[in-house]
This record gives structure tokens, sequence and C-alpha cells, in this order.
């Protein structure tokens, strides 16, 4: 029956035939066909990316080459007969299984928690009775109630509507509501086309009507589509994959150099046993056993801050790639604009008038064009206002402090005008109840509306619509509160004004009314489409949000090109992209023109203008392309279900959290929770921010790592034991640097990191500057730990000696962390107290270090034994010499200076020099 269900052509159905397939009829299905159907077709819910099961996360922590090699240094340990060295081991290898276990069972977690805030619910007949359930318990035959502003919970077939219409944008791409009626239209009847059909996730925008659902779920219209689009395999991220291959190498270098160590120590006459401790401690270094971890919890603890600023990002991969972005192409409506309709000018009998305030929010005043007070309103504008407030289906409402609008955008932006003017609606609508109306068609282009007057049983119709309809039924105007005629002088005067606020980008709509016979309880429209007296007229724009001219001066400075893609009229467009800073030229390129244009055209005029207009999702999809093969790092925006190819093929996909469909949210790689284009600014900077302290982590982690295998060769080159333990070097590698390397990856930015041009994406994130670093430093920290290390021998046991070199690594590490804070500036620059996690970090790790030197445990465990004062004194002061040399490179400038050009790319598109951001 499911399969027979998928086949049929329900919008081309007789509503008998309808009825009987779906075993149901206007008054919906009971409560026990709803359940008996809903456990047999399942919930009305999208499949998402499968999720992991505890068992699989706990097996994908083993699964790592460098868990192998700890394992096998373990079973030698025991095999030699150091079972507390087997166990030390052991024990790091079953705690950083349960912490990488633990932290990406708080990210399947944390998504799963994002998909439960999209739930939905809906209004059906359950045995004749309206009742809401949630949009998951909708099922095949359940029959609708749809009223404006609802979303549609599935696909259904129209069964009556008064005035119904959706908002379908975001499947067709089509910005006007369609309207919805009951019938049958062809088989063969295009998607768009079909008026007796409502789509899942698409919203009711006016009237109100009734539906049977005929799809659910996958099976949906945009179910389908989402099938094509979802990912199915969630991959590691770049950073991730690169850091991967380098722990591998660095531990198949670290058992071959133990194998050479191994050889080499029998060539002197060395014990086999002995060296074979050496040759463990020397793989032990060279695995960083704690990078992984370290990487994990720094991107995760970015990525909280972020999801934080309003930007939840889905894949991590979009952490890293923010900080190479070189071009942001944004939706206007909603991103870079409000999305509420704010009336900003009026003409009224001849006057002009300015508003002031943004949105629905019904916050503002009229003034006079010139800013002086009205006085006394003209009775033409009192009439303006009062046609706007009765010739119209929306509703304003308030929730948590924020207005928003059910209904017709314009009419909303209308209401909150008349409120601002202090008409109180309520009293208006009751009093002027609506007797009858002629609802707005694309075809009329106006919308009419019956109501009594104040004053007995007259009538008056109140008219709205494009001004070149409302003009040519008008015969008279208000003027100075009288009707006159309206001649060729007055028609001229109005078509100026209206010139003068389309050149402003603003929407033009106009209002006028007619005296109507009394009694007369029907509106037909012979009744209007002619001696009709003009009113006025409304400017309504979508206005910029306040952040977003600052958001794009901060991306340009960041050498990011905003680039703005719209299906709005091309001057609506230039104007808004002028406003905020986009564009200051005077060219927009439509979504006509980017067909005839050759992808090389197409990328330079996205980086020499910005501006895209009339543009439709395989526009958008065609620009990311073109942008891409020129070598621009694309992130791209979008909500509707046609946007998820753009936004799957862009480096960055960005969703929107509010607007967005389901479809497109799966699609990208970052949802935007609050719709706006700053957000994304803000991204970029954290995804710079980020990628910085992993870059700090990175160089920290194996720095120590080298510097003990340094350490350990050294002493095997100049005959001397075995300095430190593989159980010391495990506990240098987790306790001392865990201690400190998870601070170290939440250090504020140092400088605004939106100065820099982007990074370079291939780049791997030890550069050449980096590797210079490490190779002046590391000499340093294995000397020093050496020389402590024959003194100590000189005057004591090899347990002393080895508990001083123990001590003297770990202390490095301690000034080594505040190194690593910058590559370029001064502890003192950057501000010693400016990161207080890493001090506390840093305390942590001395406290355990005592512990580790001055208690039993310590000694039974890591084979240590107690130091005196003066042995502190000169370790600190030994390991202290790492940063003093660190501090005179840094100021002898022997690391250079973050370049901050712009230039040409590889490709010859103009656009900034990428390279590495670092503080």
């Amino acid at each position: 029956m499911n399969e027979a269900k998928k086949s049929v052509h329900w919008h081309a159905l007789e509503p008998e035939v309808l009825a009987e397939r779906l075993d149901s009829g206007e008054e919906g299905l009971d409560a026990v066909q709803a359940k008996q159907r809903l456990e047999s077709w399942g919930p009305n819910s999208l499949e998402t990316e499968e999720g992991v099961s505890p068992l699989r996360l706990l097996v994908r922590q083993v699964q790592n080459p460098l868990i192998y090699l700890l394992i096998g240094a373990a079973v030698l340990s025991l095999v030699i007969g150091h079972p507390v060295d087997a166990a030390v081991i052991a024990g790091v290898v079953v705690l950083n299984t349960l912490l990488g276990f633990f932290q990406e069972w708080r990210a399947e977690g944390a998504l799963e928690a994002l998909r439960k805030l999209a739930a939905h619910r809906a209004r059906v007949l359950r045995g004749g009775k309206p009742t809401e359930i949630d949009a998951a318990d909708v099922v095949p035959g359940d029959v609708l109630v749809l009223e404006t502003g609802d979303w549609v919970a599935a696909d259904a077939r129209v069964l009556s509507g008064d005035n119904l219409k959706t908002d379908e944008s975001a499947l067709t791409g089509e910005s006007e509501p369609v309207a919805k009626q009951s019938g049958n239209v062809e088989e063969d009847t295009p998607m768009a086309d079909r008026h007796n059909m409502v789509s899942m996730s698409t919203n009711v925008t006016g009237g109100r009507g009734r539906a049977m659902v005929v799809e659910t779920g996958m099976g949906t219209v945009i179910g389908r589509i989402a099938g094509e689009v979802r990912a199915t395999v969630r991959e590691s991220t770049p950073l991730q994959k690169r850091m991967h291959k380098l722990g591998i190498v660095l531990g198949i270098g670290g058992v071959a150099l133990a194998i050479v160590v191994f050889g080499l120590g029998l060539l002197r006459g060395h014990e086999w046993i002995e060296m074979l401790m050496f040759s463990v401690a020397v793989a032990v270094a060279a695995i960083p056993e704690g990078l992984p971890a370290v990487i994990s919890v720094t991107l995760a603890l970015g990525v909280r801050r972020m999801a934080q600023q309003n930007a939840i990002i889905r894949r991590m991969s979009a952490v890293e790639t923010l900080g190479s972005t070189t071009v942001i192409c944004t939706d206007k409506t909603g991103t870079i604009t409000e999305n509420q309709m704010t009336v900003r000018q009026i003409w009224a009998g001849g006057q002009a008038f300015a508003v002031s305030g943004d949105g629905y929010r019904p916050e503002g005043e009229l003034r006079a064009a010139g800013g002086g007070a009205i006085g006394q309103r003209p009775e033409a504008l009192e009439r303006l206002l009062r046609i706007g407030a009765l010739a119209s289906n929306a509703k304003l409402k308030e929730a948590d402090g924020q207005w928003h609008v059910e209904g017709n955008p314009s009419e909303g932006a209308l209401l909150a005008v008349a409120i601002k003017a202090g008409t109180d609606l309520d009293p208006l609508r009751k009093e002027g109840q609506r007797l009858a109306e002629i609802p707005f068609s694309s075809d009329a282009k106006y919308m009419a509306t019956l109501h009594p007057e104040a004053d007995g049983d007259k009538r008056v119709a109140c008219v709205k619509g494009a001004p070149e309809r409302i003009l040519e039924f008008s015969s008279h105007v208000l003027r100075d509160g009288e009707r006159v005629e309206l001649n060729g002088d007055l028609r001229r005067e109005i078509f100026e004004t209206i010139g003068h606020y389309a050149a402003q980008a603003l929407r033009v709509m106009a209002g006028a009314y007619r005296q109507m016979p009394p009694g007369q309880d029907l509106l037909e429209p012979a009744d209007v489409e002619g001696g009709l007296t003009f009113a006025g007229l409304w400017g309504i724009l979508d206005p910029p949000r306040k952040e977003s001219t600052q958001a794009v001066r901060d991306a340009k400075e960041a050498g990011i090109h905003p680039v703005m893609i719209t299906g709005d009229h091309a001057i609506t467009a230039l104007a808004i992209a002028r406003q905020v800073g986009i564009t200051e030229a005077d060219q927009v390129v439509t979504g006509a023109e980017i067909e005839k244009m050759e992808k090389p055209a197409l990328a330079r005029a996205a980086l020499e203008g910005g501006v895209f207009a009339r543009v439709t999702p395989t526009h958008k999809l065609k620009l990311m392309q073109a942008l891409k093969e020129q070598g621009h790092v694309v992130a791209m925006t979008g909500d509707g279900v046609n946007d998820a190819p753009a936004l799957k093929g862009a480096d960055i996909g960005i969703a929107m959290g509010r607007a967005g469909t389901e479809v497109a949210k799966e699609a990208a790689d970052m949802v935007l929770t609050d719709d706006n284009f700053a957000t994304i600014v803000h991204a970029v900077e954290e995804g710079r921010v980020i990628y910085s302290n992993l870059r700090r982590v990175v160089y920290f982690l194996l720095t120590t790592n080298l510097g003990e295998i340094l350490t350990l060769v050294g002493a095997l080159i100049i005959g001397l034991d075995l300095p430190m333990t593989a159980v010391m070097i495990l506990w240098i590698n987790l306790v001392t640097d865990g201690a400190c390397t998870v601070p170290l990856g939440v250090e504020p930015k140092h400088s605004d990191v939106l100065k820099h041009p982007p990074r370079d994406p291939k780049a791997f994130i030890v550069d050449r500057l980096v590797a210079l670093r490490m190779a002046l430093l590391m000499p340093i920290m294995a000397a020093g730990t050496l020389g402590l290390f024959w003194y100590a021998r000189q005057t004591g046991e090899l347990d002393y000696a080895r508990t001083v070199a123990f001590t003297a690594m770990a202390t490095f590490q301690w000034f080594q962390v505040i190194n690593a804070r910058s590559n370029y500036q001064s502890i003192f620059s950057i501000g010693l107290f400016s990161n207080r996690w890493l001090l506390l970090g840093v305390g942590i790790a001395i406290l355990m270090q005592l512990l580790a030197v001055h208690t039993s445990i310590g000694h039974t465990l890591l084979g240590t034994t107690g130091l005196s004062w003066m042995d502190w004194v000169r370790i600190v002061a030994v390991s202290g010499s790492i940063w003093v040399a660190d501090e005179i490179l840094k100021w002898l400038g022997v690391y250079g200076k973050p370049r901050t050009q712009v230039g040409q790319t590889p490709h010859g598109a103009s656009a900034v020099t990428r390279f590495s951001v670092t503080q």
C-alpha cells in the first residue's frame, strides 16, 4: 500500500478518488486510525545523518596507530620486568580512550539537541475536531487546519480555502506568495503551478484553509530532495587528518629511531635490557599522546564559543576553512537587512512625511519631511493610515520582546506606521468591521475591503495596491481636506513622488477610498475600479540591520570580498548594497546576465561590483563555481531547498537558522541562529582565533616531543645513562603538557585578527618560521636537561639524577608554554595575566610535579626521589633560559613579522595574499 501511495499523482485526482485512496474524509481521521498509520508509515520527519552508537565511538578511539605503539610499549615493559611502567602506560591508553570517547559523545548529543530544537507543531482534524499535535505525528489522510502564519507539516491536497496563500520560495524560488485553491489539475502540471497542493516546510502567508495529507517525511517533495543532498559520511577535518598523519610519521620515526638506538647501544657495549628500556623511552617520546585529544578539546571549546555568538558549527572542517575565506556570498533579505518591512516615507494631501523606527516594532513617530513636528495631521494622512489599517489581513504580535507579522510583510508595515501615528487598531477594526473583501491578486494588483462609516449606515470602500493601478481607478484626490479633481498636474506630482521613492529603493504602495451607497454589503471589482479618491502613498523598505555596515567594513579589512545576492529588484539591491558599503559602483548584475556570462567574467564581476539581483539558486551555484575556479575560498549563505547544492558545493555552506529549511540546514556546514551577516564575520574572526590557538598547541607539543628525543639521543651519543624513563616521559607528555595545552587552546586574541588577510588553506600548520623556532629552542631544552643530569650524576645515584632531569624537562615546559602564546610578541606586550586559565594550568602542572617528586606514590610509580631546595633553584634557573632566549629572538625579529599586504591571486583575480594567521 505504501508503494502504491508513492506512485500516485495526487494533484490530478478527483476529490472523491482522493478520499477513497487515503481512506479519509473532510473530518479527517480518528485517534485509532492515526495511531495505526503512524506505526505503519513511520514519523513525519526528515532523515538526518545516521547517529553513532557508544560502542562504535569507543572502538574508534582505540583504532589509532599511536595507541597500538603505546600498547606495544606496555607489553614490552611488562616482558622486561617493569610491571609498574607497564601499568602506567596501560592507564594512559585507557585515559586517552575515555577522554576521546566522552568528547565525541558530547558532540553527538549537541547535534541531536539541535535537531530537537527544530521540532514543529501542526493542527489537524481528529474525529472532526481541531487538535494540535507534534508535526512528526502527522500521517497520510490527516486533514491539516491551516491559518495565516502556520508552518505546513506535510504535502497535502487543498480541500477548501479562503484566500489561502503560501510562501513556496524555499522550493521553487518564487518570491511572491502563491494562491491555493481546491480542485484538480492536469497530471503533467509543473510543481510550481499545482495550485491545489501545499508542501511540507512552506508557510501560510495569508487566508485559511484545510488540506488532506498525501505524503509525509521522506516521501514529500522536500524529503526527496533531502535524500539527495544529505550527508551520510562524517569525515575528519583536514587539520585532524594532517595531524593524524603527522602523529603516524612521528610514531614510525620514533620506532625506527628506537631500533637504531637499540643497535648503537649494543655496539657500544651496553646491556640489551638497558638498551631495551632506552629504546622504549625513545619510542614513547616520539608519540604525541595528548595531541589528538587536545586538538578535539580546543576545537570543541572554540565551537562552543561560536555557538554562544549565534553560529552553530555542524562540521568541524568549517572552523579551519573560516580562516581561509576570501569571499562571502550573502543573501540580502534577513541577512543584510532586518527582513521586516518598514514604512519610511508617506505622501498625503500634497505633503511629505518621514517615519522613524525600524521593523514591526510600533515605536517611532511621524514628522514633516524637513524634520519638524506635524502639528494637526491633515485629513488625507488620517484617511491613508485608516486605509492601511482596515484593508489588511495581517496581525502584529510580540513574543519574547520581538515583534513579528502574521501575514503579508508589507501589510504589517502599514499596521506598524498606523500605531506609530497613534491609531488604536482594535477599536478601529471593531468599529469598521469588514463587510466584504476583494482579495489581492497578481493580475488585479490591488486589494479592497468594505466597511461601515462611523456615522449611520454609510459605507466606504478602502483600496490599496500598486500606485499605477490605484491612480488609474482614481478621479479625485484629497488636498487640504477637500476632494479635488485629479488633473494632469496633480497626476504628474504624484508620479514624480513615486519616482523619487523608487530611486531610494522604496517599494511604493498607494491608498484610496470610495464612498458607497448606504446599506451595501457586497463589493464587486466594478465598485472600486473607478471613481476612487486618491489618499496618498507609502514608501516601504526592508531596512539594513544596524550592525551590517560595520560587519561589511570588518570583512573588507580582513581581506574578504562581501558579495550580495538577492532575488529582489536591481534598484533595491543596489541601494542596500551602497548603504551598507558593499559597493560604491552603480553596476548590478542580474540573473539574466549571469546566464550569458562566462565563469571568469562572472568572478570578476563579483569581485569588482559585488551586487547580483533577480538571482535564482541555479545562478548562485554558477557564481560559487566561478569563484572557486579562480582560487577563492567561498562562503555561501542560503535558506531554501534549492540552495542545498550551492551550500554543499561551497567551501563553507551557511544556512539560516530562523528562515532556513531543514534541507538547507542539513546541507550546510554552519547554521546562523540569528540569520545575521555580522554573525558570519564574527565567525570568521573566531575561526581565525581558533586556528591560531591550534598552531600554538601543536608547536608546544611538538617542541616537547622532539626535545625529549633530542635529549635521549644526545645522552646515548655522549655516553650517559638513560636520563628519563618511559613513564617519566609519559608523565611530561600527558600530565605536565595536558595541564598547559587546554588553557593555551583558549588563548584570547592578541590583536584584531580581522586586520590580517586570510590564511592559505593548503599551508601546513607548522610553517618554515615555526620549524625555525623549534630548531633554535629544542637544543636549549636538551642541553639544559643533560647538563643538569650529568651534574646530578656526579654527586648522586641514578634515580636522583633521573629525577633532576625529569623535573628539568617538566620545568622547561612551564616556561615554553609562556613562549608559545605568541610567535612574534613578547609576553610583556600581550600581558602576563591576559590568559589567567594558562596561569592556573601552569600552577596545576607545578603542583603535580611536586607530588611526583615529593610523595611516596610518585616515588613508586615514577621511580623518583626527593629534591632539595637548591636542586629546585638550579633547575628553575637553567630551565628559564629557554624563555630568556625566546624573548631575545623575538626582540631581534628572527621569527619575522606577520604580513598584511594585499596582492594578486595566482589566477590573476584581485584578491588578498593568503598566509597563516598567527599572533
